[in-house]
């Protein structure tokens, strides 16, 4: 198949996001609904856990950090006060251990709640899931290699501002970790990177988190996004064309 039908990886871009969005939000949905509120609350409820759930991919790792750069990009869009606030509640908690340059990592109870949820969200996509076992699993590994790919692009970066992408990807995977979580989790990564792509963009055109959170769909919105999906298109130029059709088939059939 050509990438004249329209699957240039740019192109793909716009097409596949709202796939991800998708798939992601009926996952994490779907472990609130089925456990995830209730283990939340054994911890101490939102107040304790909530930018733990958020942070997860990287907090779960033995040693995991996310600096203050990392943390600021992934809440980008929030107003950095309250942020703020909400991690001194995690901090009161005992869930979060906060360095004084601003690094976050898990305590030992914030291990344990992280542990506890990585086992919900198995058996929640499990169940939202049950009957396309090949398919998760095929999805799993196809978004394994473009969050592969994604990381080898922005390793090649150098130092700079603050990425969300490279704040919690690749994501952690113990040993034994169910292909549901797998899915879940390389697909957040994914957003990640489309999330520091668009702010690359709105950033490359003069405006600030705010000022693009007030702009009304129009010609420089659209220019925006297009930029966004060229940013954001290498990691799929590592599939052929019928491979990026075959993934967005993929994710369209799955439940939630």
């Amino acid at each position: 198949m050509s990438d004249s039908v329209g699957l240039a990886p740019h192109r793909y871009a716009a097409l596949i996001a709202p796939a991800i969005d998708r798939v992601c939000v009926a996952a994490m949905q779907a472990g609130l609904d089925g456990g995830g509120a209730e283990l939340s609350q054994r911890y101490g409820g939102q107040a304790a856990t909530g930018f733990l759930v958020e942070l997860r991919t990287r907090l779960a790792a033995p040693g995991g950090t996310v600096d203050a750069p990392g943390f600021a990009a992934v809440t980008r869009y929030r107003e950095p006060t309250a942020c703020r606030r909400a991690v001194d509640r995690h901090v009161a908690y005992g869930m979060i251990h906060r360095r004084s340059d601003g690094t976050l990592a898990a305590t030992d109870r914030g291990a344990a709640f992280l542990a506890e949820l990585y086992q919900v969200h198995a058996e929640v996509t499990e169940e939202l899931w049950a009957g396309h076992e090949d398919r998760v699993r095929r999805l799993a590994a196809t978004a394994g290699r473009l969050v592969a790919a994604a990381s080898t692009a922005a390793a090649g970066d150098g130092p700079g501002g603050g990425s969300a992408f490279t704040a919690l990807a690749p994501p952690y995977e113990p040993d034994g970790t169910a292909p549901g979580v797998l899915l879940l989790n390389r697909l957040s990564a994914l957003r990640h990177h489309r999330s520091d792509a668009h702010a690359a963009a709105w950033t490359a055109a003069g405006h600030t988190a705010e000022s693009i959170a007030e702009l009304a769909d129009g010609a420089q919105w659209r220019a925006i996004e297009l930029e966004t999906d060229r940013r954001v298109a290498g990691p799929y130029a590592a599939l052929t064309a019928a491979q990026r059709l075959d993934l967005l088939a993929d994710l369209a059939a799955l439940p939630g």
